[in-house]
């Protein structure tokens, strides 16, 4: 498991041996240097005192033992040896000052010293100094192991105490839900954990909004679906009824009808969930918007042709857009069907495609009765009709509206010059990033 704290500790425990080590091995040397220095300070001390206070040759004792410590000779000026805490000779003589000599298969720390005609010479084995600081580095070692195990305990609790407020980010976090989805308390959060709790915030904040209008298109889909459904209960039990082959063949119809309205509405809820936020990805390339149109006329030709209503293709430049083919085919199929089902019979609709300043325009005018000017931004909304008359589910223009916004588009409605409304679309004109690019639909 790729755990923080363990990642924490391993590495800031590591660092404390690392530099516990490197410590250890500095204090080693110093305290070697110093314990060096205050034995050749000995020496030196020995050989002064000799100067200073003579020795008594024949009443001086060799005391064997002094081998473990130190090795003391005196010679006169012409080089006769006076004396020597050895009863055999010493190491050889050397030149004023310090020295390190082989004797015996053994290193010597020399100091020698001429004064007032005398030549003395004082010597200590290194292997015995190297023995005496053995016994002194335990208690070097011992410290350092302390305070090393020490300061692991504390960097165990500090690592502890200092994710605690993730301990808390993630016990608050567990306790959201489809209901619950507040934003986060951020007071007295660390500030490298401040930025992670307000992206969270943000998240929360979108998923909520996500959740409600998900409740809300649940709730107003139901209620929607409701009466269609109702109609058709009614009829079927119509149709039930009817004995008299006229009433049932009416019956029949009004069934039929009602079965394509509910199933006009169900298709339009498919459409609008498929909108959502994050519901897939949508395929961007490049789209020839005057060929889509002029298909989508063509596809809607014979239901334009039984309604009495005349369809037809007005000026289609022949202009790129890139998007979602499907996407802006429902978008088409959306605007032509609106329009089809408000204009009267004997009417007539117009699609035209142009570009202008960076933009494709695609307008769907006809002859229809039009939409009030306080009226139009309202129809946008989701299962608004203001013409309860005229079969429908109150989706299409807000379809067509998320899908343009998908798009970095926009629709506007005006008077159309036929007197009736004119729906325009204006897409930018732009290559996506690379060949069938995807991109994430953004939040509505």
């Amino acid at each position: 498991m790729n755990s923080l704290r363990r990642q924490l500790l391993v590495w800031q425990i590591s660092a404390l041996l690392v530099t516990g080590l490197l410590a250890g091995v500095i204090t080693y040397l110093l305290v070697w240097d110093g314990f060096n220095r205050t034995r050749d300070y000995g020496l030196e001390q020995i050989a002064y005192s000799v100067v200073r206070h003579g020795v008594d040759y024949e009443n001086t004792t060799r005391e064997h033992e002094d081998l473990g410590q130190f090795v003391s000779q005196i010679w006169s000026a012409t080089g006769e040896s006076l004396y020597s805490s050895l009863p055999d000779i010493g190491p050889p003589p050397q030149q004023p000052g310090w020295h390190v000599v082989e004797w015996h298969d053994m290193r010597w720390r020399v100091f020698t010293h001429a004064e007032g005609g005398l030549v003395i010479q004082v010597a200590s084995s290194i292997a015995n100094r190297a023995r005496y600081f053995a016994r002194i580095v335990p208690w070097l070692l011992i410290p350092l192991v302390i305070l090393v195990v020490l300061l692991g305990l504390l960097i165990h609790t500090a690592v502890g105490h200092a994710l605690k407020p993730l301990e808390k980010l993630r016990a608050e976090i567990g306790l959201r839900g489809a209901l619950r989805m507040h934003a986060l308390d951020v007071r007295g959060m660390p500030e490298e954990v401040a930025p992670l709790v307000a992206t969270l915030n943000e998240l929360l904040a979108r998923l909520d909004d996500a959740m409600i209008a998900q409740r809300r298109f649940i709730a107003d889909a139901a209620h929607e679906l409701r009466t269609p459904l109702a109609a058709v209960r009614l009829q079927a039990q119509l149709v039930d009824r009817s004995e008299d082959g006229a009433a049932r063949k009416s019956a029949l119809s009004q069934l039929l009808g009602g079965i394509d309205r509910a199933s006009h509405l169900v298709q339009q809820l498919l459409s609008m969930a498929r909108l959502e936020p994050s519901a897939r990805d949508m395929i961007f390339r490049p789209v020839r918007l005057d060929l889509l149109a002029k298909q989508t006329v063509i596809d809607f030709s014979a239901q334009a042709e039984a309604r009495n209503v005349d369809l037809g293709a007005g000026s289609l430049s022949p202009v790129e857009v890139g998007g979602d083919p499907d996407s802006l085919r429902v978008m088409l199929d959306n605007l032509i069907d609106n329009a089809l089902r408000y204009v009267p019979a004997g009417g007539r609709v117009d699609v035209n495609v142009r570009s202008r300043e960076g933009f494709v325009i695609l307008e769907v005018d006809d002859n229809g009765p039009g939409i009030p000017a306080d009226q139009r931004e309202r129809v946008f909304e989701r299962f608004q009709r203001l013409d309860s008359e005229i079969p429908g589910s109150g989706l299409g223009l807000a379809i067509v509206r998320r899908i343009a916004t998908l798009h970095g588009g926009h629709v506007d409605l005006d008077d159309s010059p036929q007197g009736g409304l004119s729906v325009r679309v204006s897409l930018p004109i732009r290559t996506p990033p690379r060949h069938d690019a995807r991109f994430r639909l953004p939040p509505a």
